[in-house]
C-alpha cells in the first residue's frame, strides 16, 4: 500500500475501524506504528464522520476497555482528544452500493467509498468486501 510521498500535494484520505483508532491511539500496537509518521507529515488524511467519534466515545466506555485505559495510563477523555487532533471531520457519507454484513461496520465503508481512500479494518466482514472495495476505489487492508 503506498502513500503519497510527505509534502505532496494530496494526501490520501484515510479512515480507520474503532478497533484500529484503539489500536493506535491506546494499544500502541506495532502494527499501527507506521501511521503515527504518515499522519504527522501530512502523507495520510485521516478523516472521519461525526458517528466514528460517537462510535470511539461509547467503546470507550466498556467495562473490558477499563482496565486497559487505566494499564496504559490514559482516560477516554485523553483519548477522544487525540482522535480530535489527528482526525478531519467530514460530514457522514451517503450509503455505498458495496454493503457490510455488520452494520456498525457500514459507516466506515461509507465514507472509505466516497473519498477513495485507504480503509483500514480487523474485521472480516470488511475485509471480506476488500475485491468490490477495490472496484469503488478504495484499498481495504488490516494493517498500512
Amino acid at each position: 500500500m503506498a502513500a503519497p510521498e510527505p509534502g505532496s500535494a494530496a494526501a490520501r484520505a484515510l479512515v480507520l475501524d474503532t478497533n484500529i483508532v484503539l489500536d493506535l491511539l491506546v494499544f500502541a500496537d506495532a502494527a499501527a506504528q507506521p501511521l503515527h509518521p504518515l499522519l504527522a507529515s501530512g502523507a495520510l488524511r485521516w478523516i472521519a464522520a461525526p458517528a466514528m467519534r460517537v462510535e470511539l466515545e461509547r467503546v470507550l466506555g466498556y467495562p473490558q476497555i477499563a482496565p486497559r485505559l487505566e494499564y496504559y495510563g490514559l482516560s477516554p477523555a485523553q483519548v477522544l482528544q487525540a482522535f480530535d487532533a489527528q482526525t478531519h471531520t467530514v460530514a457522514p457519507a451517503p450509503r455505498a452500493s458495496a454493503v457490510c454484513k455488520d452494520p456498525d461496520d457500514q459507516q466506515f465503508i461509507d465514507l472509505a467509498v466516497q473519498h477513495h481512500a485507504v480503509l483500514l479494518s480487523k474485521d472480516q466482514a470488511v475485509l471480506r468486501l476488500r475485491k468490490r472495495l477495490m472496484v469503488l476505489g478504495v484499498e481495504v487492508a488490516r494493517v498500512f
